[in-house]
């Protein structure tokens, strides 16, 4: 087993995963990010963009090959274990909005701070400060039902902030949000990473996303590739969210 580099937060050694029907999501991918860099997954979509991100996340095991957390194997934990660590030290950005239906606009932004057993006055404090930089604090009363699609990705990203997590996942983010909105929000969530020294691993098959990144990879066909020209997303998708790579 070869130890990881000392700067790298996450480092990942021949990832393999083939799904259930056959169909390969990655074939032998090592990748190592530093801490507080910014790297952008790039590639079109059913690359395996989103597969990497669930491995190198602990969501889904990889079926070969290793991934390091700080030093510390993820490959090697069990289920529970794997779960405590992406509760308490990552965070995640789905590219499709799913909330609480039951909580409002600021519980669904401070659950993830009470679940590591926050104060609700202190999880509140910190949700209410995302919330407003994302410019959805008129709403922190409302319940998710009553939001359109944009707003309640907004209070997904909210959420995945307010913990400060060591490392934030981001698939496809800013898939639901019009061109106007997406600037911003990126503007808002590079800067925060920036200055909160968090670690942003971010799949993207958009060329002007991936250029906010330190550094990019480019995925093809579940392999690491030299180049890939990515497009820029087209005025015409509006508010609609990208599908899933895989």
């Amino acid at each position: 087993m070869q130890a990881p580099p000392d700067n790298d937060v996450l480092w990942a050694r021949a990832l393999h995963f083939t799904y259930k029907d056959g169909s390969p999501g990655l074939g032998g991918v090592s990748i190592g990010v530093q801490e507080g860099e910014i790297l952008a997954v790039g590639g079109p979509r059913g690359s395996g963009k989103t597969t990497l991100l669930h491995c190198l996340s602990g969501l889904v095991p990889a079926q070969r090959g290793e991934v390091w957390f700080n030093s510390v194997p993820v490959h090697t934990m069990g289920p529970m274990t794997r779960e405590r660590l992406r509760r308490d030290r990552f965070g995640w950005i789905d590219p499709t909005p799913v909330l609480v239906p039951e909580l409002n606009v600021w519980e669904n932004a401070a659950l993830p701070l009470m679940l590591r057993g926050t104060s609700r006055r202190r999880a509140k404090t910190a949700a209410l400060e995302w919330l407003e930089r994302l410019d959805i604090g008129d709403k922190t009363r409302r319940r998710p039902h009553e939001l359109h699609q944009a707003e309640r990705q907004r209070v997904c990203i909210a959420r995945a902030l307010a913990p400060a997590p060591t490392v934030l996942f981001a698939d496809e983010p800013t898939a639901p949000l019009h061109r106007t909105d997406r600037a911003h929000v990126l503007r808002t969530l590079t800067t925060a990473a920036r200055s909160h020294g968090i670690t942003v691993v971010l799949a993207t098959h958009d060329a002007q996303t991936a250029a906010l990144a330190d550094r990019t990879v480019s995925l093809l066909d579940g392999r690491r590739v030299n180049t890939v020209h990515l497009p820029p997303v087209a005025e015409s998708e509006g508010r609609a969210a990208c599908s899933l790579s895989v």
